[in-house]
Order: structure tokens, then C-alpha cells, then sequence
């Protein structure tokens, strides 16, 4: 029989509480991480190349324009829920959401709030949800070769554009 004096079981007693909180703590630990795991997991979901979880988008376009229909499905394979909406003259629409001609394309699109003008990469429209800066949209004047929708045997580089009410603006990303 082996005795022990108070003084020793008072140290294995502190050592047992001493090891429940490094239990807790692991477990606490663990169960920090895994829930950082989740929202970076997340994050990448809704970044470039994944599905988004079925963002609206409303493109006014031509009925007879092709690229912008090429667009369109990058949008919808993108994850995005594309409403489209068939107008002849798109001039009433870009004037009320502040598109000059200086940044026009051959469609418009409402996102979120924001105004997407021309062949503008779901990557920067995703960016531009993010981040959401204080501009009224995204803008790839003209058409240029090698965009979305706009694909073609070249690809040219071109700047998308963030926009202002008084028609300012800013390169958001260089392609």
C-alpha cells in the first residue's frame, strides 16, 4: 500500500484539471478552425469558375445580337440566373442607369444594384458583389476581341471599368 500525503494529491488533482482545460481547449481549438474552414470554403464559392447561388441578372440586349446571347451563357454557366429582356433600342436604358456612349456596349445588365455594361467577366462582376465599392457599375466599352461573349481566333487586352453618375471613371481590372 503505497500512502500518499495531501501535498501530492493536491498536485495530481490540479494536473487532472490541467489536462480537462487542455481538452476544452483543443476542442474549442478544432472547432474554431473547422468554422474558419466553412467560411473560407464559402468564400470560394462565390469566387471565379464556381457556381454563385443563383444571383438574378437582368440583361437588356438586341434580339438579334449574337455575342451578347455568347454572354449570356457565360453568365448562366457561371451560376448566375439570367432574365433577359429583348429590346430594340437600347438608348432609353443606358441613359437612366448613367451608360454614356464613351462606355457603351451592345447590352446592359442590372446586378445587385450595380449596372454591368458590355462583355464584362463573371470574375470582376463577382469582385464588384464583393467588395461592393461606391460606383454604379462595371464597363467594357466597345467590344473588344477575346471578352466573354466575344471570343474569337484573337484576344485583344481591354480594361474593365468602374463608372460614376457623372460618367468618371476608374480601370477595375486590365484583361
Amino acid at each position: 500500500m503505497t500512502k500518499r500525503n495531501s501535498k501530492s494529491n493536491g498536485k495530481q488533482e490540479r494536473r487532472a484539471d490541467t489536462s480537462t482545460e487542455t481538452r476544452k481547449s483543443a476542442s474549442l481549438f478544432i472547432a474554431t478552425a473547422g468554422a474558419l474552414g466553412l467560411l473560407a470554403a464559402s468564400t470560394i464559392w462565390l469566387w471565379p469558375g464556381m457556381p454563385a447561388n443563383a444571383t438574378e441578372i437582368t440583361v437588356y440586349k438586341s434580339p438579334t445580337c449574337g455575342c451578347c446571347e455568347r454572354w449570356i451563357d457565360h453568365l448562366g454557366d457561371n451560376g448566375f440566373d439570367v432574365v433577359t429582356k429583348d429590346i430594340r433600342d437600347l438608348s432609353a436604358v443606358k441613359a437612366a442607369h448613367a451608360v454614356t456612349p464613351r462606355l457603351a456596349s451592345c447590352h446592359t445588365a442590372l446586378v445587385d444594384g450595380y449596372v454591368v455594361e458590355g462583355h464584362v467577366p463573371v470574375v470582376d462582376i463577382r469582385r464588384l458583389l464583393a467588395e461592393r465599392p461606391a460606383v454604379k457599375g462595371l464597363a467594357v466599352p466597345g467590344m473588344p476581341m477575346g471578352s466573354p461573349g466575344m471570343e474569337g481566333a484573337r484576344k485583344d487586352p481591354y480594361d474593365v471599368l468602374t463608372f460614376d453618375d457623372e460618367g468618371r471613371t476608374k480601370v477595375f481590372t486590365r484583361h
